[in-house]
């Protein structure tokens, strides 16, 4: 083993680790996670990853060339409301926008809902007397007295970060500058967040909004990321430690502590990530992402194997404009609580019970019952085999948490059990018809990529509701955000307000604005970054009439040519119909911020599906099993259980269980490592790997294809025998 490049995704309950050596064989280690320190999870993962490796950790991480790092540092402190103690300072009269948003809340018809708690108290939101007209010129220079006496009252509030965000700072940042610089010689200690860096556009409101966010989780983010670096530098790591942003790009840590707000989706990214690289080995464009993970649910759509990009997303109901990875988070997973309202209503969810104490099977003092509970109750999993034997579950106090939900419910245990995944897979469905059906795509027309180590347990039933036709299950599935961390790019993003309507808006004028910021773009990551890199350019645009802007991708446009700027509105006019199945040719377009992200294509250790090692690792290349030491044997048992199979393409199950299949039925349960590539099988049956489970039902059928993953065709697909 000469090299090695490491991915870690952070979750709700467990910590992913996947590592991809110079030959392409993959290995992985899972830990629990740690909330109070994501750190101690990641480093417990790595010596786990490293004893599979037959190393010690230090000489495992001296090998290691690259690690990217999924956290959901920033995601926590936004959830649980537990960011740093932020002070806003603003022009003076607008202080207020924070807490008023744009006039508008979600439940706009509800007269008795409560408006949310702006995360900066009024008291800490200081107005400073200054003012920029809309083209960026002064019209009241920055009085210094103000200044002073925010910085003081600053001061005297003992706060741990400032968010700057002055009027139209985004032509002209002059004033916000000023104030930084002060701030830095008088508070060198404070975080320092401002509107013209973080997001340097048009907007007051989701400027000001996206510069506070990332003041509120700014320090926790780059506290933590400061401490791992330095944790792993210490351990003997010589590589790069990388973190994956909310675009799906990668950046040094320097950058994602800058720009923290762009990490609340860094985990869900690297799954969307890895589901690109997934629908690239098997050929198909159209997947729809289902990562079921222990406390929620991601959705995303793959269409024609390209993920998309929204800025339109937010989290905890603050508005973040940052450019993401359109990802629907559901609070469904394996740890969601079943309970019952005041009014007797039963639900499961959003309620988790997290790693700690987890769901009640785990033996930790959980006392309701979760999903897992539940799968494990109905069969699906097998208490002695859980995480491959190495955390068995406790079935009676599984037994007692449902019993005791089923006494209040008045139902028997397996009942209780059995609405309790029925109503989690149709939560999920739910999250499915966000993405889909309620933007005008049939989900039919897709297949159901399952992942994440609790999603092979609802694949089925869920793209069953949804009458999708086909589920495919990777052989990485329980860690393909690790694994997609892998397969990512560093990235770089500038944009530019630039309001305008079209027909005013020269050819000219467009090659420079685009060019200007090609240049930013291209400086900025040449400082992280020797190699190759391309750029890409889009725009924002809208309708005159309209009052929002879509994203347009530019990729194929002709900057050389004549007519340009009607090129690019035409490009706006067919995104446009798209979207909402018309086009408006004869109306004014408006040109609103022009982006260009400069990406550099990282070199990437190839992973060889054929090589996939779960545990200490079976070569399925050539039927060996990898010792810890390297070595590997062709006597080992799993040689005989990986020959092809028998002419009818079945093979022979290596248990069996007794699991509720529109009753109790006697089932097989086969290991997916010892599954070899044309094996079919008809449900209902079992598949267990170390760290996930896969459940198909009667009538459906499931092929192993020439990856080793499970290819599912539901019963209602297959045609008639």
């Amino acid at each position: 083993m000469t090299s090695l490049r490491i991915g870690i995704d952070v979750g709700g309950t467990f910590t992913d680790l996947v590592a991809v050596d110079a030959d392409g064989r993959t290995l992985f280690a899972k830990s629990p996670s740690t909330p109070q320190d994501p750190s101690i999870g990641v480093m417990a993962g790595l010596d786990e990853l490293a004893r599979r490796h037959g190393l010690p950790l230090g000489e495992m991480l001296a090998r290691t060339e690259r690690i990217v790092h999924g956290t959901t540092v920033a995601t926590n402190a936004l959830l649980e409301r537990k960011g740093a103690r932020v002070a806003l300072l603003t022009t003076e009269g607008h202080r207020d926008v924070l807490e008023m948003r744009e006039g508008l809340k979600d439940a706009r018809y509800d007269l008795r809902v409560a408006p949310p708690a702006p995360l900066v108290p009024r008291r800490l939101r200081l107005g400073v007397r200054e003012r920029l007209r809309p083209d960026g010129t002064v019209e009241t220079a920055l009085d210094e007295a103000s200044l002073d006496a925010a910085i003081a009252a600053i001061r005297a509030a003992d706060v741990a970060a400032v968010a700057v965000c002055y009027l139209h700072a985004y032509k002209n940042p002059a004033h916000e500058i000023a104030t930084v610089e002060r701030l830095a010689r008088e508070l060198p200690d404070v975080y320092v967040s401002r509107s013209s860096d973080v997001l340097p556009q048009i907007k007051e409101y989701e400027r000001l909004s996206t510069t506070v966010v990332n003041a509120y989780v700014g320090p926790a983010v780059r506290r933590y990321l400061t401490n791992l670096e330095r944790r792993l530098r210490d351990g003997g790591l010589a590589g790069n430690l990388f973190i994956i942003l909310s675009h799906g790009g990668m950046a040094p840590v320097d950058e994602a502590g800058r720009l923290a707000a762009a990490t609340v989706l860094s985990g869900p990214a690297g799954g969307v990530a890895g589901s690109r690289r997934c629908a690239q080995l098997l050929g198909i464009g159209d997947l729809i992402p289902f990562d079921v993970g222990g406390t929620s649910t991601d959705i995303s759509l793959i269409a024609g194997g390209e993920a998309a990009l929204s800025s339109e997303r937010g989290l905890a109901g603050e508005r973040i404009a940052l450019r993401s990875l359109d990802i629907a988070s559901v609070a469904a997973g394996g740890g969601s609580l079943a309970q019952l309202d005041a009014g007797g209503g039963f639900h499961v969810g959003p309620e988790s019970a997290g790693a700690v104490p987890g769901p009640a099977c785990y033996g930790q003092g959980g006392a309701a019952p979760a999903v897992t509970d539940a799968n494990l109750l109905l069969g699906y999993l097998d208490a002695a085999t859980f995480l491959g034997g190495r955390r068995p579950l406790d079935l009676a106090a599984a037994e007692r948490a449902m019993d005791a939900m089923a006494e209040r419910l008045r139902l028997t245990r397996d009942q209780t059990a059995l609405g309790i995944h029925r109503l989690i897979n149709l939560k999920m469905a739910d999250g499915i018809r966000l993405m889909t059906l309620r933007r005008g795509v049939d989900p039919r027309r897709f297949a159901l990529l399952s992942f994440g180590g609790g999603a092979g347990l609802h694949a089925v039933e869920v793209a069953r509701e949804l009458e999708i036709p086909r589920v495919i299950v990777p052989t990485v599935a329980s860690v393909l955000s690790a694994w997609g961390m892998l397969a990512s790019d560093l990235r770089y993003e500038v944009s530019r307000t630039h309001v305008g309507d079209g027909g005013a808006m020269t050819g000219a004028r467009m090659q420079d604005v685009f060019a200007e910021l090609e240049r930013q773009a291209r400086a900025r990551l040449t400082a992280w970054f020797d190699g190759a890199i391309r750029t890409e350019r889009s725009a924002e645009m809208r309708y005159g009439e309209q009052v929002f802007e879509i994203d347009v991708a530019l990729g194929d446009i002709d900057w050389q040519a004549p007519d340009l700027v009607a090129r690019v509105e035409e490009c706006f006019h067919r995104r446009h119909e798209d979207l909402y199945t018309y086009a408006s040719r004869g109306q004014e377009v408006v040109f609103v911020n022009a982006r260009v992200a400069a990406v550099g294509a990282v070199p990437t250790l190839e992973h060889d599906p054929k090589r996939w090692t779960p545990a200490f690792g079976q070569d399925h290349a050539r039927g060996e099993v990898l010792r810890p030491d390297g070595d590997s044997t062709k006597n080992h048992p799993a040689r005989a259980q990986r020959e092809p199979p028998a002419p009818d393409g079945e093979a022979p199950a290596t248990a069996r269980r007794r699991a509720y299949f529109d009753g109790w039925r006697d089932v097989p349960v086969h290991r997916m490592e010892t599954l070899a590539p044309g094996a079919a099988f008809d449900g209902p049956a079992i598949f267990e790997a170390e760290t996930t489970t896969v459940v198909i039902g009667e009538g459906d059928r499931a092929t192993v294809n020439e990856l080793g993953w499970l290819d599912i065709a539901l019963r209602s697909s297959l045609s008639p025998a």
